[in-house]
């Protein structure tokens, strides 16, 4: 099953990111892996805000989707027109790809490992 699992940010600074978001915006934090990734609650999607060496889109806002197989769903969206950026790889937290859709907006595909 596929579903919107984050709404990802690049951010340089994921603490002052989470600062903002989190005390002036009201975001509660959901979980933090200190300067590299940190998700927040957005109401029922989550808000993920990336730091440098988590930033697997150039530094682009992008839309996350949790799929069953990673490498599967690349393959049929592929050969549906998208474009492989990158992976599909073991991150520290899943396994994901970035690919990009036909218009060229960049969307991250991933899994649970």
């Amino acid at each position: 099953m596929t579903r919107i699992g984050n709404v990802l940010y690049p951010a340089k600074d994921v603490e002052q990111a989470v600062r903002f978001y989190r005390d002036a915006l009201g975001l509660p934090l959901k979980f933090q892996d200190g300067g590299r990734f940190a998700a927040l609650d957005g109401g029922g999607t989550t808000f993920a805000i990336a730091g440098p060496e988590e930033d697997v889109t150039g530094g682009e806002p992008a839309i996350s989707f949790k799929v069953d197989d990673v490498a599967a769903m690349t393959a049929t969206l592929t050969a549906a027109g998208a474009r492989l950026i990158r992976g599909p790889e073991e991150g520290p937290h899943e396994i994901r790809a970035v690919l990009r859709d036909p218009a060229g907006n960049p969307f991250v595909l991933y899994a649970s490992r």
